[in-house]
């Protein structure tokens, strides 16, 4: 990665503590966890006021349109398929469904950086992101959730693993397990039933990443 300068590098943190804000805000329900993160958005906005040169009412303008990040929320999958052609997947404990690994990606972490992690949080496998799968849009394929997403999926290679009981995020997953392609589970996660298939179209070689038209 290219050297950043310092004045590079405090834009970054104001837009790490933009993020951190903006998703605190919109899913906390507690009033002074409410408070805290307004704060953070504060301080985010005057670092950035600081980094850019700009003035604080400048940046005020931007506090509905940036820093409230009213566009939708960006997560990735990972499509993890062994050499066995069996697929990875984790019964989630919010629903008590299989899906596949993934999560909502972090700011300062590339799109495949963030799936990579989010499958070895949640299960213990170490991967590798090989391909973009798809862009899908959470409205077109099924995903139950009240906020609009962006899933980006990628095909993943697998290449070490731990007992998922010790990964860091085993609390969000009830179990773990490979499966092959034409014996998946019955009681997949309605967002998830379309887009396996789009692992293994690429996976077996399908060409191009699907995107929602």
């Amino acid at each position: 990665m290219e050297k950043i300068t310092p004045t590079q590098q405090l834009a970054l943190w104001a837009d790490e503590l933009r993020h951190i804000s903006a998703m605190g805000a919109r899913f906390s329900q507690d009033r002074y966890d409410q408070d805290n993160y307004l704060r953070i958005q504060q301080m985010a906005m005057e670092m950035l006021a600081l980094a850019t040169g700009e003035s604080l009412e400048m940046m005020e303008a931007l506090r509905a349109p940036i820093f409230s990040r009213p566009t939708p929320f960006v997560v990735g999958d990972g499509a993890v398929i062994d050499d066995a052609g069996r697929i990875l997947l984790i019964r989630r404990a919010d629903n008590g469904l299989w899906a596949m690994p993934g999560g909502a990606l972090d700011v300062g972490e590339t799109p495949a950086e963030g799936v990579v992690r989010e499958v070895l949080e949640e299960t213990g496998v170490a991967c590798t992101a090989t391909a973009l799968v798809g862009v899908h849009d959470s409205r077109r394929c099924r995903s139950q959730t009240r906020h609009h997403l962006y899933h980006l999926l990628f095909l993943c290679r697998p290449v070490s693993h731990s007992p998922w009981q010790q990964a860091s995020h085993a609390a969000e997953v009830l179990e773990v397990a490979w499966f092959d392609e034409g014996r998946l589970p019955d009681d997949l996660d309605p967002g998830h039933v379309s887009r396996i298939p789009e692992g293994y179209r690429v996976w077996h070689g399908g060409g191009r990443a699907y995107f929602d038209r």
